[in-house]
């Protein structure tokens, strides 16, 4: 499974990097705005500046219009900022033509905000890059997310699908290795998150019982 990490934040992504494990970013205008990054020029840039950072990993940049039009019109923007772009894309009417379009002419598409097996179904077959259904989003309305994942999965599997499923709206450690174990091919996940994989107790213990050992033995 790969590994995105979901922000906007140039710090953040620079750190999942260095740690050599980052395979791409998501990013939506909530995370962008969360950042303070205003006005279409300095967002453009933005994700210029991701890119630069992640070289060779995808980098979904979500158009911010709802009709057709403006989605193939933004799309085409985004997509000629640079080649690792990918276009994020609302799982809508408008949407899944927009991905059926941009699948046409070349343009990977990430198609977002999916939060059933219809939706999901309906943006393979539309040709989208990526699907991303939002699991922390499901688990807080008292659906299971990662049964969301599983479903996909499976249909994507038995239909023989090329899209592959991003999970996204991660909230902690424990969804990822759900998501690893529902069969998801990228998890999107927050810094915290992925570095909460790292953690466990008898690693802890294990290294001061080394490092006493070793001042035992050489002072």
């Amino acid at each position: 499974m790969r590994f995105f990490i979901d922000t906007a934040n140039l710090d953040q992504i620079r750190e999942a990097n260095d740690l050599g494990v980052l395979d791409g970013v998501t990013t939506n205008p909530s995370l962008m705005a969360k950042e303070g990054i205003k006005g279409e020029a300095n967002i453009k840039q933005h994700y210029i500046d991701i890119c630069n950072i992640v070289k060779g990993g995808d980098i979904s940049a979500e158009v911010i219009a709802t009709d057709y039009e403006g989605m193939i019109r933004e799309g085409k923007e985004l997509a000629a900022l640079h080649k690792q772009i990918v276009v994020k894309v609302p799982c809508t009417k408008d949407g899944i033509k927009a991905i059926k379009h941009f699948t046409e002419i070349g343009i990977r598409t990430n198609c977002t905000l999916v939060f059933s097996v219809g939706q999901a179904l309906l943006a393979a077959k539309a040709g989208a890059t990526y699907v991303s259904p939002f699991i922390g989003r499901l688990d807080d309305i008292s659906t299971d997310g990662v049964e969301l994942v599983r479903q996909i999965v499976d249909v994507y599997r038995y239909y023989d699908y090329g899209t592959q499923v991003l999970a996204a709206s991660i909230r902690h450690t424990m969804h990822i290795i759900q998501c690893m174990e529902a069969g998801a091919d990228v998890a999107t996940c927050p810094l915290s998150a992925i570095l909460g994989l790292l953690k466990h107790p008898l690693t802890d213990i294990g290294l001061a019982k080394f490092l006493e050992d070793y001042k035992k033995v050489n002072g």
